[in-house]
């Protein structure tokens, strides 16, 4: 008779486990991304500095697209080697971190 009570305890006891267990909350996330309006132009519109300025820095570089925005900002599509990246740029040919 102990046995059977002792086995209902622990039967009884294993299923409050479950009912504490806590809900599942899904949590929306919005992900705003916010970029400079940069409009593609021709490589041949790109200035004299800005060239100069690749090549002496990236001698290796293929320039693919250049991309300028309204406040006279450059930006460049390049491959060195194998790697793939963007670079930034003044009008003078100055590098600018982004």
């Amino acid at each position: 008779m102990k046995n059977l009570f002792l086995s209902a305890a622990i039967v009884l006891g294993g299923f409050t486990s479950f009912a504490t267990t806590s809900p599942n909350v899904n949590t929306i996330v919005k992900t705003i991304s916010i970029q400079d309006e940069y409009t593609e132009i021709k490589l041949e519109e790109l200035p004299a500095p800005i060239t100069e300025a690749l090549k002496k820095a990236y001698p290796t570089a293929l320039l693919s697209k250049a991309y300028k925005n309204a406040a006279s900002q450059y930006k460049l599509d390049v491959t060195v080697g194998d790697k793939v990246g963007s670079l930034y740029a003044n009008a003078d040919g100055t590098w600018i971190q982004k």
